[in-house]
């Protein structure tokens, strides 16, 4: 039997593999959004498992510190680490902002921590850790930010001293390590017109110079100076330990709120990353939908093309179902084509994008069967009008 896919596909190959590039294009957009959305959730992973805690605790009732804001004493520490199973506790600040770097604006989470405890950055990939206690960072290699720069935070001038890689905020953003005292200042200081202005109202107001009261006046000015809140405890259970257990323990008695590490993945998946699944989800459908009418307009054109070749077939006694075959061989092969272009156009921009795209072989996988029945039912159309040929078109008639 003389097969009228491959025939008309060799005759027509031009037009057939320059459609296939074009569904290709499409299906890389499709496969980079899901890459996308996977990227997200790993971004997400990477910062918690980044942080080296097992449990978060955070200001009573807040979804903090990655979610909203949340503020603690940085003594609340001490308290953790006396409870039983606790391994170690440490103080932590988060503050995504803007910084100006050689022209353009870098958006940062800069994250203050203490040196050996959790929160400090993954191994470093240049450079060497902070060793001062003041104005020094180490910055993700993603903010383009590279050993000796000079970046500013705020009032001060900050050299970038190490390099690290993977640590991001939940939103993608690279993430700046400095000196928790550093960060505290950068975070909840005020600017210094607005201490002075502070300064002078204070100083006027009479219930801060009361007689048999000393030194009042003196230490809210000093108050004004320095930082004692920080964003979270990040908490580290000593192995064996029941990490649901400390959380609950935490929360009762200290009258904070605790997160384990499924708690925190819940808020940034389920919840801070919900609404832009979704609009990745409807971009998806939009996409599947585009590419099931390009490729049902293109395989129906080139059955018109060619309704004598199967009047012809039909008048000489071909069964229906191979026609219908032959029409089908056509679409697949062009969903063969398109993926194949798809796949390897998706893995070379995604470095290029600004968020990280992560393909994963089982969304490639997903995504190969997804397009095949795409074409498949795109061939519908086609295969009706094929069927519905008068064999005595072959004649003339």
């Amino acid at each position: 039997m003389i097969n009228l896919a491959g025939r008309d596909i060799l005759h027509h190959w031009g037009r057939y593999a320059f459609t296939g590039v074009g569904l290709g294009l499409l299906i890389g957009v499709t496969l980079s959004m899901a890459g996308i959305y996977r990227g997200m959730i790993d971004d997400a992973q990477a910062l918690l498992n980044g942080s080296g805690a097992d449990i978060w605790v955070v200001q009573k009732d807040t979804l903090g510190p990655y979610a909203e804001p949340s503020s603690l004493r940085d003594d609340v520490y001490r308290d953790i680490l006396g409870l039983t199973g606790v391994r170690a506790a440490a103080n932590a600040t988060y503050l995504t902002m803007q910084i100006e770097h050689e022209g353009r604006d870098v958006r940062v989470m800069v994250a203050g921590y203490e040196p050996g405890q959790p929160g400090e950055p993954n191994p470093l990939v240049a450079g060497r850790p902070i060793a001062r206690s003041h104005y020094e960072a180490i910055a993700d290699a993603k903010t383009g930010f590279r050993v000796g720069d000079t970046v500013r935070i705020r009032r001060h001038d900050y050299a970038v001293v190490g390099l690290t890689t993977r640590m991001v905020s939940s939103g993608g953003d690279p993430m700046l390590f400095i000196p928790l005292k550093d960060a505290q200042e950068a975070q909840f200081l005020k600017d210094n017109d607005a201490i002075r202005n502070e300064r002078n109202r204070v100083a006027a107001n009479p219930a801060f110079n009361r007689p048999g009261v000393p030194g009042l006046l003196e230490a809210v000015q000093a108050s004004q100076t320095s930082s004692r809140s920080v964003n979270a405890v990040l908490v580290r259970v000593a192995d064996g330990t029941n990490v649901d257990a400390v959380a609950d323990e935490i929360a009762r008695w200290k009258r904070l709120t605790a997160y384990t590490r499924a708690d925190m993945e819940e808020i940034l998946v389920a919840k801070m990353i919900a609404t832009s699944a979704r609009q990745i989800a409807t971009f998806l459908v939009i996409l599947a939908i585009v590419s099931a009418a390009i490729v049902s307009f293109i395989i129906y054109t080139m059955t018109l093309g060619k309704i004598k070749e199967i009047a012809v077939l039909k008048l000489i006694g071909t069964k229906s179902r191979t026609i219908s075959a032959m029409i089908l061989q056509e679409a697949l092969g062009l969903g063969l084509i398109g993926f194949m272009v798809g796949r390897v156009v998706a893995a070379l921009w995604a470095p290029y994008f600004p968020k990280y795209v992560l393909l994963m072989p089982g969304d490639t996988v997903s995504a190969f069967f997804a397009v095949m029945a795409i074409c498949a039912l795109a061939s519908l159309l086609a295969i009706r009008t094929a069927l519905a040929v008068d064999p005595a078109e072959a004649i003339g008639g």
